[in-house]
């Protein structure tokens, strides 16, 4: 069913207009400002807007101009008295579908809702292909494409993978969980002289230790229980081309020693096998553990270790990125809209600054997730604070008044420290006659956090102002 927005201050008109839009089977979704319309617009899915062109503050002209920086492709009806055809045709061409005369009829009215209507189904469809389109290109358009950032730490890192994807060298790629590692090794594989021979990863936490050595190395008919063919590794299978061994510290002690050998002769047998075969792929690995810390603990061998780490490359955590936060959100964005086939234009700014406050443990797989998410809840054209999980807010919001109210407060204070912060709120709130704004600047602390912290302690309704 798709919704109509009727602006008009009119309401005879609009009670006109509702119902020729009910009988058609369309929903009908009212305002009686301009001001109105574009809260409502920010609210909803929207197929149509039907507005007249004089309107009490902001005008008809300045609404359309507002909806179309934010989705071009909506169609506009605009209304107008006659004998002020030259506003019409002004609002034309700045976009407008088309405009209708008063008094009109209702034909004329279904006719050009039709027309409209169609053109709009037309026109997302294009949009929709569009974005999908210019994802698939983006995705192999660059061989950086996937990595997303202009801060100083993630140029290093295009700097030393430049550096390195020539070379044949191992590379240890290490970092937090979810900080990309698998881009960068991917990154390397394409931008070097094998790019066109098979880049083959191995997640060596996600398979039983006991099956690793057989998925590395391959294996014989008969080597053990279950091999009723011969099968070719990884090693075997990635030839010429790049091995990318993921979360390398889960490795046993057994496989180290095998791996060991092939990055000193270049060479193994498969599992139950006595053929000697030579390994010419490039080894690149990733990590997330303290391979050094490991080595204390006898628990990842030091030789190894030594063999791998040719060429470090650190993936700093988003939070040492927060300049790369705005590219990311972006590029998700244009990723799952496509993906869900909706047309996200954008995000809102103080939800685009909540997420630049917010320290991700999860890094960017943690930011990639909470987008998905904001496409799959939202329901108008740019994401809000209400498409993220609580958890992000509250978080944000804790870390801030931990740093204001409370340095260093303990588990077993949690009762006193909710106490603190609701009485701080509130003197301050009083100090500043309810300003939002002076109150929030006082505490050190984002609008959207303060309004977070008010809800949950019910202060809703003691500011005087949001100015």
């Amino acid at each position: 069913m798709e919704n109509i927005i009727l602006v008009d201050d009119n309401l005879s008109t609009i009670d006109a207009l509702s119902q020729i839009i009910r009988e058609k089977g369309y929903t009908e979704i009212t305002a009686e400002s301009a001001e109105e319309a574009l809260e409502k617009f920010h609210k909803s899915p929207v197929d149509l807007i039907i507005t007249d062109m004089k309107l009490p503050g902001m005008s008809g002209l300045e609404l359309l101009r507002k909806v179309k920086r934010l989705n071009d492709a909506l169609p506009i009806i605009v209304v107008t008295a006659f004998g002020s055809v030259e506003k019409a045709v002004e609002a034309v061409k700045l976009g407008a579908f088309d405009f209708i005369t008063k008094p009109f009829t209702v034909e004329e009215i279904e006719i050009k809702i039709e027309k409209a209507l169609r053109a709009g189904r037309l026109a997302k469809e294009n949009k929709e292909l569009t974005l999908e389109n210019e994802y698939l290109r983006s995705e192999f358009a660059s061989d950086f494409s996937e990595i997303i950032g202009k801060s100083k730490e993630i140029m290093e890192v295009f700097n030393q993978i430049e550096k390195v994807a020539n070379a044949s060298s191992p590379v240890l790629i290490w970092g937090e969980s979810g900080t990309g590692k698998e881009l960068v090794a991917r990154a390397i594989h394409y931008n070097s002289d094998r790019r066109n021979k098979p880049f083959v990863r191995v997640n060596c936490a996600a398979l039983a230790q006991s099956l690793l050595e057989s998925e590395l190395f391959g294996h014989e008919k008969g080597a053990f229980s279950g091999a009723i063919r011969k099968k070719p590794g990884r090693f075997e299978i990635a030839r010429e081309g790049t091995i990318f061994l993921d979360e390398i510290g889960e490795v046993s002690a057994d496989v180290q020693v095998k791996l060991l050998r092939v990055l000193q002769e270049k060479e193994f047998e498969r599992v139950g096998g006595t053929e000697t075969l030579k390994m010419k792929a490039r080894v690149i690995t990733a990590t997330n553990r303290d391979l050094k810390e490991l080595i204390r603990e006898n628990k990842f061998r030091e030789d190894l270790y030594y063999r791998l780490n040719v060429v470090p490359i650190y993936l700093p955590p988003l939070r040492r990125r927060k300049e790369d936060i705005p590219l990311l959100v972006n590029h998700f964005i244009k990723k799952y809209s496509a993906e869900a086939k909706k047309q996200i234009m954008g995000i809102k700014k103080e939800a685009l600054e909540t997420l630049i406050e917010y320290e991700f443990p999860g890094n960017i797989r943690e930011l990639e997730n909470i987008i998905e998410r904001a496409i799959v809840m939202n329901s108008g054209n740019l994401l809000t604070l209400k498409d993220f999980p609580e958890s992000i807010i509250e978080g944000m919001a804790q870390n801030q008044f931990n740093q204001t109210a409370v340095k260093e407060a303990e588990p077993g204070l949690t009762l006193l420290v909710n106490n603190y912060e609701e009485k701080l709120i509130r003197d301050v709130l009083k100090k500043n006659n309810g300003n939002i704004s002076k109150t929030a600047k006082e505490l050190k602390v984002k609008r959207t956090t303060l309004r977070y912290k008010m809800e949950k302690y019910g202060l809703i309704g003691t500011e005087l102002n949001d100015d």
